[in-house]
């Protein structure tokens, strides 16, 4: 006897059914495996309905894909709860020299700091215009060497230069960075230039909008002169038109991701330069370069008008070539203008001046440990006693404090967010790297990670913010070699100030670096730790050869 053809099609079609229902309830079971779960079929059966559900409100989510601009309306705040967070702001007497002269060989104006050139400057022994005519003349010279320029802004550094000598003929002072040319890192906007972010997909786009970072130097004066290279949707040192490299050593690569500040700045091409870091992006290009780069307390500076490539971690500061320059930056970049959820007011009364019997300095033994005796790094330690310092052997917790690498998850889940309009159009075809290294397959493997377990790695960052601020108050500023153990990872998270100082140089030549860590919205104490070291050394005051021509 035959079946009928329309039962035998109701049959064929139940078991079809039947076998797609059971391949979709291993697929869950399968996939809750990637998470560190186990589901039963039954388990599996029940979800089917609320994963559609939640595949049919994803969808409409995509009708428009988020612009790089949108906030994050949640914030993260470092500070533990129940800190009060002092405001109270004094004046800073900087320490311009009273008779600074010009060289008699001009290129070693290129290497002058801030407060050296701010004397000529005021004693009208060279005007702002001469000055920026002449950082822009070596930044046409050597920029394409170094491949550190994204855009000359030769035409606003002009304008700008001209009103800041207006103003100095007028009695008008705004400060030590008046008439002072510098650059951005080129993920800062500013109206009428083009913000690339380094990378081939925003090589033309132009944001209608100036970045706080931009308008608080205009307030102070300070001459923009250049929008400068930055690796890749921040990462690296490789850009949509080449390579950054390293002033000291140009079959090297500059590191990054602020590679053309510090290459540009440690050149001499200008005077200092804005960065950002993430995880190491300020940190990173300093060493290697040989600058000296401020990473301040997390959310002291507001990154509006800046690429977003992690809400919780992003943090902008200075690339100069001392720390007082940094200070002094710092100083009139800090604070915020409401735009950035993460971002507020906070002291900073900067005296340059460090009392060593009441400073507590500590260094990581556990670090030094692998050093050679005669190590760079090791006679840190001696200056600071030299100077009088009481300089304290502790072991930094790497283990107890950090068990699991919680920046990658944290990272990885808001840069694919930050980014999620780019690989839903697929334009991350164009991005310069597509190994599995890079940002393309790094945005779209974090697309797996769970809302949950994005939540409780901030929840445990949490913990490690308390339990580094109880290791933390025992001292004021803590010395590490800038890359050993996971304290770069660890401080970014829980987002306390760094500065990173050249110590010396290589075997090959490159610089060595150490950095200062301090307590949260300090950083006047490790910048004035940083300044005393400087005084007494000249590691900072070395410059490459080649561009002294």
């Amino acid at each position: 006897m035959r079946l009928p053809f329309t039962a035998f099609l109701c049959i064929t079609l139940f078991a079809a059914q039947s076998q797609v229902k059971t391949d979709t309830i291993q697929l869950i079971r399968n996939s809750a495996k990637l998470y560190d779960l186990e589901f039963t079929d039954s388990e599996a059966d029940s979800m089917i309905g609320n994963l559609n559900n939640y595949l049919f409100l994803y969808k409409g989510m995509h009708k428009t894909l988020p612009s790089n601009d949108i906030p994050y309306p949640f914030a993260f705040h470092p500070a533990p709860m129940g800190m009060k967070v002092s405001t109270k702001k004094e004046k800073i007497s900087w320490d311009i020299p009273l008779r600074t002269e010009l060289p008699a060989n001009k290129n070693e104006l290129a290497f002058y700091s801030i407060p050296q050139l701010a004397s000529l400057i005021i004693n009208k022994k060279i005007s702002s215009v001469e000055l920026t005519k002449f950082f822009i003349a070596r930044l046409k010279k050597w920029g394409d060497t170094l491949a550190c320029v994204i855009t000359l802004t030769e035409d606003l550094a002009l304008q700008q230069a001209s009103q800041a000598d207006a103003e100095i003929k007028q009695g008008i002072y705004r400060g030590p960075l008046q008439g002072i040319p510098y650059g951005l890192k080129d993920l800062f906007a500013v109206k009428g230039y083009k913000t690339t972010w380094g990378s081939t997909p925003y090589k033309d786009q132009v944001l209608d909008i100036d970045s706080y970072v931009y308008l608080q130097l205009k307030k102070a004066g300070a001459v923009l002169c250049a929008k400068l290279s930055m690796g890749a949707l921040a990462q690296n040192n490789k850009w949509f038109a080449g390579e950054t490299k390293n002033p000291w050593n140009l079959n090297e690569g500059s590191s990054g991701s602020s590679a053309g500040s510090a290459s540009a700045t440690v050149a001499g091409l200008l005077p200092f330069a804005i960065g950002t870091e993430t995880l190491g992006s300020i940190v990173s290009p300093s060493t290697r370069c040989g600058a000296t780069g401020l990473r301040p307390t997390f959310g002291t500076i507001s990154r509006y008008g800046a690429m977003v490539l992690c809400w919780s971690l992003d943090k902008a500061g200075p690339i100069c070539r001392s720390a007082e320059d940094a200070a002094i930056v710092f100083a009139f970049i800090h604070g915020t203008d409401g735009k950035d959820p993460s971002a507020i007011r906070h002291t900073f009364n900067y005296t340059g001046k460090a009392d060593w019997t009441k400073i507590r300095i500590a260094y990581a033994e556990n670090y030094f440990k692998p050093l050679p005796a005669d190590a760079p790094e090791r006679k840190v330690l001696d200056i600071y006693r030299s100077l009088g310092a009481t300089v304290k052997a502790v072991s930094f917790p790497d283990s107890s404090l950090y068990p699991v690498n919680l920046i990658r998850i944290i990272l990885g889940a808001e840069s694919a967010a930050a980014f999620d309009e780019l690989t839903r159009t697929d334009r991350d075809d164009l991005v310069e790297r597509q190994d599995k290294g890079f940002w393309p397959n790094s945005f779209r493997s974090a697309r797996t990670i769970p809302a949950v377990e994005y939540i409780n790695a901030n929840r445990y960052r949490y913990i490690l913010c308390n339990n580094m601020n109880a290791f933390m108050k025992d001292y004021d500023v803590l010395i590490v070699p800038s890359f050993s153990g996971r304290q770069l990872s660890i401080t970014n998270l829980t987002g306390h100030p760094v500065i990173c100082m050249p110590v010396g140089f290589n075997q090959t030549g490159s610089p060595l670096s150490i950095t200062l860590i301090g307590n949260l919205y300090d950083e006047a104490t490790i910048l004035a730790a940083a300044k005393a070291f400087q005084d007494k050394t000249d590691f900072n005051k070395k410059h490459p050869e080649k561009f002294m021509e």
